[in-house]
């Protein structure tokens, strides 16, 4: 694992690695050093050694821009910096002669790392072409150093390193934003097992403290029992709501069909449920457990059914009731039917709503809820199909096939 200490000192001392190639600036440092007069070595070794020091801060702010935002610097902060770059090449070059030409390969480079591709590749064949017509054209000069090979090469090299700093920091933008997808996914699964774990909890638990009230004088025994069992099913909500959080919650199909009997009877409907999870694929119980959990907790609180029926098949399981159907629910979407035929549905499903007591959903009066919609997402990861629609005979049915 890297250091942070050493990723920050990083940039910090960049300046060092453009300074090694300042080495090249030291024939018009000697030639200024040389000159007769002093105050042509005065303005000669001054604007040497301010170009070279603007250079180097010029290279930095351009890495740091290009680093940050991955694209070169903006044009009237580069612009002035190369245009005083060009001032002192050329006040170097009335001063010390030809060798001032030198500075002529770093204003190149400077055009690449702080233009955009078409401006900085204008800059560096205007740059070329003086390097190679002023030799010709002023007297006493012989163009001895090939001036415009050495601007080009230099051009093409930085160009390069910054195609690779662009790079890399489109990648640093992409693994940033795959990381907040990576957090917004995280909440919205840590949401949709919340609400499954807890809404099936809850409805449960009120179904049977709404028949415990009832018996309390009628069949005390039976209340207590109910009371009791809303303990146990309370210690086991705060055990999954734990679980989950930990992030190490695993669904068992054979323990939802159990659960599930146990509610569809508390509610005082009559259900058939298959007595262990054999019949279903050992791959997809996983999946079937929360698809049996949302079914049966939207059969409970919004049918008012009389009879509930769960099939296992080796890729499918299907939740199906007797009582309203999608149809008494507000019309906000279709969904396919198992008879092919297309059915009204609410965004949600099939009241995958609210905490209300179960059975008392008024047909015209909806929460859109979150239980379907989360459960459709399941499904849909693991490649599968969820059904949504009218039963034959009159009911709801709900069936997920993988």
């Amino acid at each position: 694992m890297s250091d942070p200490t050493s990723r920050r000192s990083a940039p910090r001392f960049f300046w060092l690695w453009a300074a090694v190639w300042l080495f090249y600036m030291a024939g018009p440092i000697g030639d200024a050093w040389r000159r007769p007069e002093v105050w042509e070595r005065v303005a000669g070794l001054t604007a040497a050694l301010a170009f070279c020091v603007l250079y180097l801060m010029s290279f930095v702010a351009a890495r740091a821009a290009m680093r940050r935002t991955g694209a070169p610097m903006r044009i009237p902060n580069a612009a002035w910096r190369l245009g005083v770059m060009v001032a002192l090449t050329a006040a170097l070059t009335l001063i010390v002669g030809e060798s001032g030409l030198t500075a002529l390969v770093y204003v190149g480079v400077m055009a690449v790392f702080s233009l955009s591709p078409r401006l900085a590749w204008s800059v560096v064949l205007t740059t070329a072409a003086c390097a190679a017509a002023l030799p010709k054209l002023v007297p006493g000069w012989d163009g001895g150093i090939d001036l415009t090979f050495a601007v080009l090469v230099a051009a093409l090299a930085v160009w390069g390193v910054t195609r690779v700093v662009q790079r890399n920091a489109q990648l640093a933008e992409a693994r940033e934003e795959i990381t907040q997808l990576a957090v917004a996914a995280e909440r919205n699964r840590f949401a949709r097992d919340l609400h499954d774990l807890l809404g099936h909890s809850l409805t449960v638990v009120s179904v049977k403290s709404e028949l415990a009230a009832r018996l309390v004088h009628i069949a005390p025994d039976r209340a207590e029992a109910e009371l009791t069992e809303i303990q146990r099913l309370v210690r086991e909500a705060l055990v999954d709501v734990r679980a989950a959080v930990s992030g190490y919650r695993e669904m068992s199909l054979a323990t939802e069909l159990a659960s599930a009997r146990s509610a569809l009877d508390a509610a005082g409907i009559e259900a058939e449920v298959p007595l262990t999870a054999e019949a279903a694929d050992p791959a997809r119980q996983q999946l079937f457990a929360w698809v049996v959990r949302e079914g049966v907790t939207n059969v409970i609180r919004h049918s008012d059914a009389k009879h509930c029926w769960i099939r296992l098949e080796h890729n499918a399981v299907e939740i199906s009731d007797d009582g309203r159907g999608p149809t008494a629910r507000p019309v906000a979407a279709t969904d396919a039917s198992p008879t092919g035929a297309a059915v009204p549905r609410d965004p949600a499903g099939h009241g995958s709503a609210d905490l209300g007591s179960p059975g008392h959903s008024s047909p015209g009066h909806s929460s859109p809820g979150h239980g379907l919609a989360g459960l459709r997402e399941r499904v849909d990861s693991a490649g599968g199909t969820l059904t949504i629609g009218n039963r034959d005979g009159g009911g709801f049915v709900l069936r997920a096939t993988i």
